[in-house]
């Protein structure tokens, strides 16, 4: 069984215990999260497609922790104008774990 979801502006697709890397959810280490934003469900022979969502899907996970992403390097450069800028940036992270795929009723 595997859902598509949307979490945090993002589509993933998620089975149970699976671990995913998603943009910061608010809450604390440990909380319960719920997301209703559920797009499709397979399960076994039976695929629900929603039109945006379907009714009465849920996807329940739990936050494991918050961390920060890679470095990533951001240069600019003009060609012979002697302009160089060197920037960069970790994004902020939350590692969360599937913990269940419902239909609802």
């Amino acid at each position: 069984m595997y859902a598509i979801v949307e979490i945090a502006g993002q589509q993933f697709k998620v089975e149970k215990d699976n671990e995913i890397f998603v943009h910061r959810l608010e809450g604390n280490e440990g909380d319960n999260v719920d997301f209703e934003k559920v797009m499709l469900v397979e399960d076994g022979d039976s695929i629900s497609v929603g039109k945006p969502f379907v009714d009465g899907a849920k996807v329940s996970a739990k936050i494991v922790s918050h961390l920060r992403g890679d470095k990533v390097t951001v240069f600019k450069k003009k060609r012979r104008k002697g302009y160089q800028v060197q920037n960069g940036h970790r994004q902020y992270l939350s590692k969360i774990h599937i913990e269940g795929i419902s239909m609802g009723s």
